[in-house]
């Protein structure tokens, strides 16, 4: 079987299965986001208004490196590059490079992102932040003066923009080290500082990887699915 040219073998398809039947406390909207994968790359899922490039995009519409992706105020999109996916919350801007069909590196300008890669090594930016990927699900919050990054599982590699020195190598396997990365540090100089799990779901997660017909590594695990 495959699903958006995705090879599915019977184990994952049984999997799958159990999740979109409230085994992962899949909600609607990624239950929606499944169904609707019938393409191998770009918009799989949007709500409200999507701009891509500055025009109004639609389920289907490609995504390729090199391009910008903004949701408006309600938005939301849902979309696949190559073996990467991505879930772009509201009122966010993301900006793409990489080649021909592979995005090397992302900017978050601004908003939320929640992305899960394949294999070799990405970039994400932000004001205040640069971050190294390293086959990781990973969770971003923009602001002006501030980054949150929750490595939900993989290894990332976190440095402060505005400090290069300060910097962190993160390891997890279900959301153990979330981290806010600072633009400036008050007395004593802190630029990258413990942060607590919020706003991502390991549902959200379990939908990402399966559109690239990828399990994160805490399923099967025994470990409890979370809604953050």
């Amino acid at each position: 079987m495959k699903q958006g040219g995705v090879s599915f073998a019977p184990r994952r398809r049984q999997w799958l299965k159990r999740a979109l039947l409230g085994g992962a406390a899949m909600p609607l909207l990624l239950r929606d986001a499944l169904a609707a994968r019938k393409q191998p790359g770009g918009l799989v899922m949007i709500k409200g208004k999507v701009l891509i490039n500055g025009s109004a995009a639609g389920t289907g519409t490609p995504v390729t490196p090199g391009d910008s992706v903004v949701t408006v105020r309600g938005g939301l999109a849902v979309f696949v590059v190559g073996g990467d996916a991505f879930l772009l919350r509201e009122n966010s801007e993301l900006l793409t490079s990489g080649g021909s069909a592979l995005i090397a590196s992302l900017r978050l300008v601004t908003g939320k992102l929640l992305s899960v890669f394949g294999s070799g090594r990405r970039s994400i930016s932000t004001s205040t932040a640069t971050i190294g990927i390293r086959g990781t699900g990973i969770y971003i919050e923009a602001e002006a003066e501030r980054t949150y990054a929750c490595t939900c599982y993989g290894v990332v590699d976190l440095q402060a923009r505005n400090m290069p020195e300060a910097r962190e190598t993160v390891n997890t396997t279900h959301h153990e080290a979330p981290r806010y990365i600072y633009g400036r540090g008050e007395m004593p100089i802190k630029m990258i500082e413990v942060a607590p799990v919020k706003n991502h779901s390991d549902a959200e997660l379990i939908m990402l990887e399966a559109l690239v017909g990828r399990e994160p590594p805490f399923v099967g695990s025994g470990t409890q699915y979370q809604d953050y």
